[in-house]
């Protein structure tokens, strides 16, 4: 797609801090993070959102778990913890039209036990 943003990360027209890469994804850091590690998972097909997936997409999913547990343990969070999002639609507060994988991480996410 000619304006989406994290297709022209996948090809790199726009720089981006890349954590890890294959030949189906890219994972980089969030512009604007939320925790200590806040990095992006994203198809280098573009794929609008998780409703638009179809069977020919499944490698993609596939791609972007492995890839998840590798980000994890780059960024150092596979033993601690971390958590994984995808928003989809305008009330599920996905802001950029290509499906992409939040992994949050770094600190406590839980809610606060006493």
């Amino acid at each position: 797609m000619e304006d989406c943003i994290f297709c022209k990360i996948t090809t790199k027209e726009i720089p981006s801090t890349i954590v890890y890469e294959n030949d189906k994804v890219i994972a980089f850091e969030d512009a604007h993070p939320v925790a200590p590690v806040h990095t992006l998972v994203v198809p280098k097909k573009h794929i609008a959102n998780m409703m638009e997936l179809t069977d020919e997409d499944m490698e993609y999913i596939v791609a972007i778990h492995k890839a998840i547990q590798e980000v994890a343990k780059i960024k150092g969070v596979d033993k601690t913890g971390f958590r994984v999002i995808t928003n989809y639609g305008e009330d599920g507060g996905q802001t950029v039209m290509h499906l992409h994988y939040h992994v949050i991480g770094g600190e406590h996410l839980g809610p606060k036990i006493r």
